[in-house]
């Protein structure tokens, strides 16, 4: 019988379709961005496969700082010193990103072990459920303010509510609390619906969500 090709494969053929399709068509750019990177945005979005940071922005290479983690996560400065903290340090100091947008997602597998950690087995994975006690507020306030929800519809108000728990964690980075004081950084909030392809932001409150529109950032 042939031998079935193993998935790494298929991100051979994707690399040698990028040199010979790809590559050749935005040369430039490519040589422009070889002797450094000037990123707008610093977008800190979930590990989870179905996101797409630049399908879903219309982004190119140079456009975001990118930092993905399970659960788009921003630990509260202090409390767990390291990769996402100099993400967020490095973005905001050498880089001078006008923007951070922390992303959540419909269907979060990670929120979905927040609420049930038994049936995500999280027993055997203590290093995820060591971190996912930085969304464990959020967990709190959707059971206190939002009770009867069960469900996807549970699951949806959580990940909404992570979202505005981790834009509180990073106001408490000195290099977003600077960034804020004197004006030159903004926040935001966005749900992304993998189903729809709906994009959503909070309101300058945290406390709406409204879907990203023309007039949107304007």
């Amino acid at each position: 019988m042939p031998k079935t090709p193993r998935p790494i494969r298929r991100l051979f053929d994707g690399v040698l379709s990028f040199r010979e399709r790809a590559f050749p068509a935005k040369r430039q750019l490519f040589e422009r961005l070889a002797t450094g990177q000037n990123p707008h945005t610093l977008f800190i979005t979930c590990a989870d496969s179905r996101i797409s940071p630049e399908l879903i922005t219309n982004s190119g290479p140079g456009d975001m700082f990118i930092c993905r983690n399970i659960g788009n996560i921003v630990p509260a400065y202090g409390e767990m010193m390291g990769g996402v903290s100099a993400v967020v340090e490095y973005a905001c100091t050498a880089l001078g990103v006008a923007d951070v947008v922390v992303c959540g997602h419909s269907d979060c597998g990670a929120m979905k072990g927040l609420l049930d950690p038994e049936k995500a087995g999280l027993s055997k994975m203590p290093t995820v459920a060591s971190w996912l006690r930085n969304a464990e507020a959020a967990r709190s306030v959707v059971a206190v303010t939002k009770p009867d929800l069960t469900g996807d519809a549970l699951v949806e108000a959580l990940v909404e509510q992570n979202v505005k728990l981790q834009l509180g964690h990073l106001r408490t980075h000195p290099a977003v609390a600077a960034g804020l004081a004197d004006g030159r950084l903004t926040l935001h909030g966005w749900v992304y619906d993998i189903k729809s392809g709906q994009v959503s932001e909070f309101d300058k409150d945290d406390k709406n969500l409204r879907p990203i529109s023309s007039a949107s950032g304007a």
